[in-house]
């Protein structure tokens, strides 16, 4: 049995301002997080929530995985940029080539995210979060397919994608090189086993797969702290 994505987390040094931008950009509702967080539930079907966790780190360098937000026309596009601008957000440079014909951009907290324009084919069938996109390996992308049981939707000159068989957003990893890790990510998943489900043979599915169990001070508490093949943090919550 394999476990449920339930939640893509961000760190946040101000996670109600955060998350009351994200909730104005992807229009999804707030609610209560048990962990002194927000969690975004979605009004489409992304099919896992978004919660906002205090922390006290600041941002350092890029994250490891971003939103690539869809088009359905040019004015469409503007209209995303426009009421992320006005929510908080704004404009950075990472390279980008004008001829690309995305926006780049950050949220108030330094997350950057992309604003693709419309007629991107790899996205064409995805929602309005057409993809997390992923700074990383081959292997990490095989993990993520057997951990969550999505297939792989993209496999090539070593990139890969999957995409839950119920549709919403694909998960990217863009393969080699992959940037060297600093420090903990400021964005993770949560994973939980089935409402019948057991957390620790999830656990150990999850090793067999790859994953390793990881101490990041996290003490007595009842999710359980891994790391990818890349090293990229995510928790493994109790049955639900």
């Amino acid at each position: 049995m394999t476990s449920q994505l339930v939640a893509l987390c961000f760190d946040a040094n101000d996670p109600l301002r955060l998350a009351r931008f994200w909730a104005g950009v992807l229009g999804w509702e707030m609610a209560d997080d048990p962990h002194d967080g927000i969690t975004l539930l979605p009004s489409d079907d992304t099919g896992f929530r978004i919660r906002c966790l205090p922390s006290q780190e600041k941002k350092t360098g890029p994250n490891q995985m971003h939103f690539d937000l869809t088009s359905t026309s040019l004015e469409d596009q503007q209209q995303t940029v426009a009421r992320s601008l006005e929510l908080g957000a704004r404009h950075i440079d990472i390279g980008q080539r004008p001829e690309e014909g995305h926006v780049v951009l950050a949220d108030p907290e330094g997350n950057e995210f992309c604003v693709i324009g419309p007629g991107n084919k790899f996205l064409a069938d995805c929602g309005f979060i057409g993809a997390l996109a992923s700074d990383g390996s081959q292997e990490v992308g095989y993990f993520w397919s057997e951990a969550l049981g999505w297939p792989l939707v993209w496999d090539q000159d070593q990139e890969t994608a999957i995409r839950s068989p119920h549709g919403g957003p694909k998960i990217t990893w863009g393969g080699p090189p992959v940037a060297p890790k600093t420090g903990k990510n400021r964005l993770h998943f949560d994973l939980a086993p089935p409402a019948h489900g057991d957390q620790q043979a999830e656990v150990d599915r999850l090793i067999s797969l790859g994953a390793t169990r990881i101490d990041i001070g996290q003490g007595e508490v009842s999710q359980v702290v891994m790391a990818d093949p890349d090293g990229n943090e995510f928790c493994v919550l109790t049955p639900r």
